[in-house]
């Protein structure tokens, strides 16, 4: 080798030295300036690498009924999930999962196969499909404890209840309208995760910390079951296609029991048509009919124009208003007021709303409540339908004094009939009596509120003899006459 290569190379090798210098000191001048001037920074984006936070939502309150029965509660859930970076073979991986969860097998291979580093393969899976999946020992599936939801009295209240969703919130009736109260407290909780993405420590829950609020109900469970299967029976009997009862105590307007046919189990509300999901006796409304006759009586008595004796022509049977004939199913001559509401003569209330007027009547009926909500504490809540009395024809106001023409829900009549019962004093319908926490300390209550005096009590006393003459020999209620009462 001649001097001069030797000198070529001994450049080289010096200039390879000096870039080799270089970069030795940028990256040690760089980590100097991460380690010194920019600490807490690189901590977090390391934390970053190992701990993960998860939201995780507490359990719900409880529902109780008036005698503190649980109607609804959380239970204890697992819900399987997979980590997709640690498992292997996919393909024959889902295979096994699918058969054990009974899921399609494609389904669940499209999860593992999605390079994503979490997945849910099944919520809320039964114990025998938990032991199933954890016997197959798969790398990478974890089992995660969750709350459900569970109604221990499957259909009964079940339009009452309402029911939550797969992440514990609730949908329908009382468990979304009281979601605020019911709901347990969302929180982070942070999670340490190893290389591999497994989560091995977590921050530890204090016991009790994580419940929402309970529920105690007016609806008395012994009453709500005779209800039920009391409206059962009369769907089955008539040949109906579906039907409403409501028990309602008077003097402070709680609901005892409120009851549909048919129903659903809010354990597999996804098994049932969404149409018998809601409460139909709060969200529909529909003609009241002759109930109506009620109404249109305590208005003419509370206006004075008519007493309980004042007889009025019901025209033997058919009555023309212009164009439009009212019939009876029984012809009559002359009726008294009593007896109008006794054989539930449609003509006898035409004749009668006649004389008091049709603001009287349109007045006295919203007084009563009908044409607006009652403000019950029930999602979804219709106002029915009542317009105003300058917008009625002849017909029009006919047809509303004998119920039709009009539209209420089944509780506002029930409101409404109880005003009557309670010497004419309306009260605000409610189905919750008080919300307590989880140690039973009160939250909230309610209590019996008067929305206002819709006829005297002397009037309301009236027009409850009229109504017990229904029940009597020749009456169109004869079957509802109950000894004792």
């Amino acid at each position: 080798m001649t001097f001069t290569e030797k000198k070529y190379i001994r450049v080289r090798l010096i200039l390879t030295g000096i870039v080799f210098t270089m970069l030795f000191g940028a990256i040690g001048t760089k980590a100097a300036y991460l380690q010194i001037f920019r600490t807490s920074w690189l901590s977090s984006k390391a934390a970053g690498q190992y701990t993960r936070d998860l939201v995780k939502r507490g359990r719900r309150g409880t529902i109780y009924d008036a005698n503190h029965i649980e109607m609804a509660v959380s239970v204890d859930t697992t819900s399987i999930a997979a980590y997709p970076r640690m498992i292997p073979d996919p393909d024959r991986t889902a295979a096994a999962l699918a058969k054990a969860l009974g899921l399609d097998r494609r389904s669940v291979k499209h999860k593992l196969a999605s390079g994503r580093s979490f997945v849910w393969l099944k919520r809320q899976v039964t114990p025998r499909e938990s032991k199933a999946v954890s016997a197959l020992k798969i790398t990478g599936i974890d089992f995660i404890p969750a709350y459900g939801r569970f109604y221990p009295n499957r259909s009964l209240s079940a339009s009452v209840l309402g029911f939550s969703g797969i992440e514990g919130r609730g949908l329908e009736g009382l468990e979304y309208c009281y979601e605020n109260y019911l709901k347990g407290p969302t929180r982070k909780v942070t999670v340490l995760k190893d290389a591999l993405g497994r989560g091995f420590d977590s921050e530890k829950e204090s016991p009790g910390s994580d419940c929402g609020n309970n529920l105690v109900l007016t609806i008395d469970r012994n009453i709500q079951y005779i209800a039920e299967n009391a409206l059962q029976e009369a769907v089955t009997r008539f040949s109906a296609r579906s039907g409403m009862a409501i028990v309602m105590a008077p003097r402070s307007g709680a609901i005892l029991a409120l009851a549909q046919c048919p129903g659903f189990n809010p354990n597999a509300f996804a098994s049932y048509d969404r149409e018998l999901w809601r409460n139909r006796a709060i969200t529909d409304s529909f003609e009241p009919g002759s109930t109506m006759k009620i109404f249109s009586a305590a208005a003419a008595i509370e206006s004075g124009i008519c007493t309980s004796n004042t007889i009025f022509f019901c025209e033997n049977g058919s009555y023309r208003i212009g164009r439009h004939t009212v019939h009876d199913t029984h012809a009559h001559d002359w009726l008294s007021l009593q007896q109008i509401v006794k054989y539930s003569s449609n003509i006898g209330a035409v004749k009668v709303g006649q004389s008091i007027g049709p603001e009287v009547l349109y007045k006295t009926l919203r007084d009563f409540g009908f044409g607006r909500k009652t403000g019950i504490d029930c999602p979804g809540e219709t106002a029915g339908s009542l317009s105003s009395w300058k917008q009625w024809s002849d017909i029009d106001a006919g047809a509303i004094a004998f119920g039709q023409g009009l539209a209420v829900s089944a509780v506002q009549l029930a409101a409404a009939v109880s005003a009557i019962a309670n010497d004419g004093a309306l009260m605000k319908p409610y189905v919750v009596q008080a919300v307590t926490d989880q140690n039973g300390r009160l939250v909230k209550n309610t209590t019996p509120r008067k929305v206002r005096q819709v006829v005297s009590p002397e009037t309301a006393r009236t027009v409850r003899r009229i109504m017990r003459t229904v029940t009597t020999s020749g009456g169109t209620g004869v079957q509802a006459a109950l000894k004792g009462y």
